[in-house]
């Protein structure tokens, strides 16, 4: 160890950037570099940006600055480096940002930091014009089989039960708040044939649940000429050999199809969790947004997951403040949430995107004003998931425990997400071990936490 060449990796954002962030670690530790936990000591601080929304640019940036100031050699990846370049490089210059094209010779890129390189910052370009971020793009052979460490294989930074893995790349919608499709590209399917070999892989490792991501999961297959791939790739997941329980986020409403309803509500050891984009339930803002559906057509979709799961879990996440809403849009929101008993609810308040469609738009809000909204329907939201804790009383539920407590366990039960959503504390009269998959039912709640005996 004393000579080895050491980079301490940090995660930012979204599950998408934990897996980038393993496959990444994967392809330095073929090139001979030791992955260190974060906090460590290293010769390379690498954190692995998020450029979304305004406080996770801000927070990108603090630690950035932060690794600086420990002396190490820092790096910026990731999407806040890949969608502002050579204007970070400018603005932080004791970093050195790197973009999504340099993924592939990531060992190659720190071994010039480390000899004190200073590559010229890339300029950001609209990946939508790009080939797409996939094996074939990178030089690699399109059906050469997944290993981990080699190619788009990872290698693991925690060592915790759950673990996402992505299953496509890019978004090909143009939400007009959104400018993610901008930075990461259009739209690509990974093949069963590597989702399933990784799951394999990930089982082996000691995972017991894998959140299937992607920036949006309904589009899954349709790149590769059939768009119930999803449909038909849930069964073979949930079989196997390890694994208890398969969930799917990013669910896109006018994407939902009576097939994949069935099958993530139906399908064994696949849980019952629909995590869809609403954004809104008024029309008009809707179609501001450059989106589809309304507070009808949405609790028509929550009855038909219902009718299949009367206890499937459900969130979503909304936006207020967006530019020309008035008090009859939130009404209809008000109206939407009141009915449609989600578990989960995130409240964000509008905030321009540079390059997208909405910053040009009129009728925008004082910051004030979006502050307002956004602290009123937070309360709201609270008080509404804290509503559908307490109806699930009587309830059993699989839950999947994840931590000893001093007095119990803590776990998730179907309908709860890692890290996103609440969770259950189980009480048991024989002992329990983590990663157990345990049945217990309902007896209590405490705001959007569950108590389960």
């Amino acid at each position: 160890m004393g000579n080895a060449k050491t980079v301490s990796l940090v995660t930012l954002g979204c599950a998408r950037n934990e897996v980038d962030s393993e496959e990444l670690a994967a392809r330095l530790a073929s090139a001979g570099w030791e992955v260190s936990a974060q906090g460590e000591k290293a010769d390379v601080v690498m954190i692995n940006t998020c450029g979304f929304i305004q406080a996770a640019k801000q927070e990108s940036i603090d630690e950035l600055l932060a690794a600086a100031e420990t002396g190490a050699k820092v790096v910026a990846v990731g999407c806040l480096a890949e969608r502002y370049g050579a204007d970070l490089a400018a603005e932080l210059p004791e970093a050195q940002v790197l973009s999504f094209d340099d993924y592939g010779e990531i060992g190659a890129r720190l071994d010039g930091v480390l000899a004190g390189v200073q590559r010229p910052a890339h300029q950001p370009g609209d990946r939508r014009k790009l080939l797409p971020i996939s094996p074939a793009s990178r030089g690699e052979a399109p059906n050469a089989p997944w290993v981990p460490g080699f190619g788009t294989g990872r290698k693991r930074i925690s060592s915790g039960i759950t673990a996402p893995l992505k299953i496509a790349s890019g978004c090909d919608r143009r939400c007009s708040f959104c400018a993610i499709p901008s930075f990461r590209g259009s739209f690509v399917s990974r093949r069963p044939v590597d989702v399933l070999a990784e799951a394999r892989w990930l089982a082996g490792q000691g995972v017991r649940e894998v959140l299937l991501v992607s920036e949006n999961s309904t589009s899954y297959g349709k790149d590769l000429g059939n768009l119930r791939l999803l449909e038909e790739l849930l069964p073979d997941l949930a079989a196997v050999d390890g694994l208890d329980r398969v969930r799917i986020s990013y669910l896109q409403p006018a994407e939902m199809r009576p097939g994949l309803i069935s099958a993530i509500a139906a399908t064994p050891g696949v849980a019952p969790y629909f995590d869809l984009s609403f954004q809104h339930a008024s029309g008009p803002v809707l179609r501001r947004m450059r989106r589809f559906g309304d507070r009808s057509r949405f609790l028509g979709l929550l009855d038909q997951v219902r009718s299949l799961a009367p206890t499937a879990g459900a969130r979503s996440n909304f936006i207020v403040g967006f530019p020309g809403e008035t008090a009859e849009d939130l009404r209809e929101l008000e109206l939407f949430l009141s009915s449609a008993r989600l578990d989960a609810i995130g409240i964000f308040g509008y905030s321009d995107e540079d390059g997208t469609e909405a910053e040009g738009l009129s009728g925008k809000l004082a910051e004030a004003e979006i502050a307002r909204r956004v602290a009123e329907f937070a309360d709201l939201a609270d008080e509404l998931m804290a509503q559908r804790a307490a109806e699930r009383a009587g309830e059993t539920v699989d839950v999947l425990i994840e931590e000893r407590l001093d007095s119990g366990y803590e776990g998730r039960a179907a309908h709860q997400a890692p890290e996103v959503d609440g969770t259950t504390t189980v009480f048991s009269a024989e002992p329990l071990a983590v990663g157990q998959l345990v049945r217990a039912v309902v007896t209590g709640s405490d705001g959007v936490d569950l108590i389960a005996q």
